[in-house]
């Protein structure tokens, strides 16, 4: 297997912030794998168990414990480390927590992005940063076909509205100070945004996520209680995103400007599906299990939801290699290794990356060259 994403990352110093988090965590594993010098800037887990301290990952790479609200800390990070590639994940992440705690959630979410792209701005080492905002960036009017990289931000919840604004001050910020027109002349820093559909995989313990609340209650032999069953959502594993992301990052340090600006990654048509089609799947999956509907949800969350992918297809050759019953087998198979056999995770995850790579390559996927 040839080494993937042009082998970019390999000695390359990165900076994660929110790496202590899933996503986070399966994205820390996979650079640290490709041989990248990783800078980790994050709160504690928030979750026990968690992904980060079950992996063994803070032995791996320089684990830093910050507040991305804290700009001082974070400035003093850049200055030290001065990195060259930036992965910004780090978020309030909860639509149900946005509702408790909405301040928070806009602190995190909005100030948190500026005071990493003023960071940026004031320490000059920094070429690509790609900052991961979410599907629910998008204002949804609920309409049957996917949303493109150029439709209007919006966000009914607090959560998704702060992901609104994280992507306008990205704009904001690459249209005064980090313009594509004077790349190479006054600048040499490319800002991208991320978007992606609803990841599952193995390590998410955090709260209210339907995975989650699926495995504990498994695990417990207990129904599991879902809120929202008709909830149509893209579904995608969470190596799914993050190979787009590894390679738009690639791209975007070897390339420069070319490939700036929002990109989507999500799931083929045929594997969007409902909350409830899921819950059904990972029954017959698990080999066991019940579900029931909760009856008192009073919040808001949309009913439907997707993403058009054309963009990344086309430009990055980039496609879904999993489909959903595949990632669903997948993501169960890495919490039967935790839970049942006890395995060594780590060597378990990154057994899933070999094979996801494996298969991305069979399918032609250029970052695999």
């Amino acid at each position: 297997m040839s080494k993937p994403f042009k082998n970019t990352y390999e000695n390359i110093r990165i900076l994660i912030t929110g790496h202590t988090g899933f996503k986070g965590s399966w994205l820390t594993t996979w650079l640290t794998y490709l041989g990248a010098d990783v800078i980790g800037y994050a709160l504690k887990p928030s979750t026990e168990p968690n992904m980060f301290e079950k992996l063994g990952l803070g032995k791996k790479i320089t684990n830093i414990i910050g507040d991305v609200r804290d700009e001082k800390h974070l400035n003093k990070v850049f200055t030290k480390y001065q990195p060259e590639i930036v992965f910004h994940l780090a978020a309030q992440p909860l639509v149900k927590q946005s509702y408790e705690e909405p301040k928070l959630t806009y602190e995190t979410n909005v100030m948190g992005t500026v005071n990493l792209l003023e960071a940026v701005r004031t320490n000059g080492n920094v070429k690509s940063v790609v900052n991961i905002t979410s599907d629910k960036c998008y204002e949804n009017k609920e309409w049957v076909y996917g949303y493109r990289e150029n439709d209007p931000m919006g966000g009914y919840d607090p959560y998704s509205s702060s992901k609104g604004c994280s992507e306008l001050i990205t704009s904001a910020y690459r249209n005064s100070f980090f313009n594509p027109d004077n790349y190479g002349k006054i600048h040499n820093t490319v800002l991208a945004t991320v978007r992606a559909g609803n990841v599952i995989g193995g390590g998410d313990w955090s709260k209210d996520r339907i995975i989650t609340d699926c495995i504990n209650a498994l695990n417990n032999n207990e129904t599991i209680c879902i809120r929202n069953p008709k909830a149509t959502r893209p579904w995608q594993h969470v190596l799914e995103p993050l190979s787009g992301y590894l390679w738009l990052g690639a791209l975007m340090y070897n390339h420069g400007v070319e490939y700036s600006g929002a990109w989507n990654f999500g799931p083929k048509e045929e594997d969007i599906n409902t909350v409830e089609s899921m819950v059904k799947k990972i029954n017959k999956f698990w080999g066991t299990g019940d579900y029931t509907v909760e009856k008192d949800n009073q919040q808001h969350e949309a009913e439907l939801l997707k993403l058009d992918i054309s963009k990344s297809n086309y430009y990055l050759n980039w496609k879904p290699v999993y489909a959903f019953d595949d990632a669903l087998k997948i993501t169960l198979d890495w919490y039967r290794n935790y839970y049942i056999t006890e395995s060594d995770m780590l060597a378990q995850t990154i057994e899933q990356i070999n094979n996801y790579t494996k298969q991305a390559e069979e399918n032609g996927l250029k970052w695999t060259d």
